[in-house]
Order: structure tokens, then C-alpha cells, then sequence
């Protein structure tokens, strides 16, 4: 499990990788990543939009922008928790996720709320020292 904690809104996220949807004679690795968002401040939010960056093993880097997670925008109330699954493939047997969400208050102000680096390995891939 990987958690941050930013604005008040703490993210954690934990991977899985997807043994039954991926095909390592293909170069195409696939994990699903669950992610829970509480808010823990005082002040409503709506989360907007999501920003991820997604490293693979070969150093090739995909971003993805768009608006809400998994096709909603949700309003968490202080104290209110939202949690979704989502996924990704790769080219390779790892590689790292991280992003922002941003977030906007009932008054209008943007705050950009940090999604913690997580690893995506599979658990069958040869690991070599660092």
C-alpha cells in the first residue's frame, strides 16, 4: 500500500498485477490500481480532473489527462472517502505510476493533490540489483 497526504486529502493506493489479462510472449503487462481518496480537512472538494505520469522498465513515459476518475468528478464532504479501481498495461514487467488530482473548494480555489509513486512489478519478472 503507497499513501500521501496532501491539502488534507490523503490518497493511498495499492496495485495488482493482472496475471490473467496480461501476455509476457507479447511485451504486455497489465495491473489494476485501487485507489481510496479521504478527505480529511475541513472544506468540501470536488475532484475535477487527473493528471498520471506512467513510467515503464525501458524509461518510456505515457501521460494521461482528463477529467474525473473512472467517469465521475465526486464531492467528498470532510470526513467522506471515495475509492474506484482502475488500470494500466505496459511493455514491460515494471515500471512506476505517480500524478495529481486537482481538486476544487466550494469557493473555487484549485488544489492539486498528490498521488504517491507506486511500483508495478510482476511478480514472475527477473529482478536485477540496483
Amino acid at each position: 500500500m503507497y499513501s500521501a497526504t496532501s491539502h488534507s486529502i490523503h490518497i493511498e493506493v495499492e496495485p495488482t498485477y493482472l496475471e490473467d489479462q496480461s501476455e509476457p510472449e507479447q511485451n504486455y503487462y497489465v495491473w489494476a490500481y485501487h485507489i481510496v481518496i479521504e478527505n480529511r480537512g475541513e472544506r468540501t472538494v470536488q475532484l475535477r480532473s487527473r493528471h498520471w505520469k506512467i513510467t515503464d522498465a525501458s524509461g518510456h513515459l505515457h501521460e494521461v489527462r482528463g477529467p474525473g476518475v473512472v467517469g465521475e468528478q465526486p464531492v467528498l464532504r470532510p470526513g467522506e472517502c471515495f475509492e474506484y479501481t482502475s488500470g494500466t498495461p505496459l511493455a514491460t514487467p515494471s515500471g512506476i505510476m505517480f500524478g495529481t488530482y486537482q481538486m476544487e473548494t466550494e469557493k473555487g480555489e484549485t488544489l492539486e493533490v498528490k498521488i504517491p509513486a507506486f511500483s508495478l512489478d510482476c511478480p514472475f519478472a527477473a529482478h536485477l540489483p540496483n
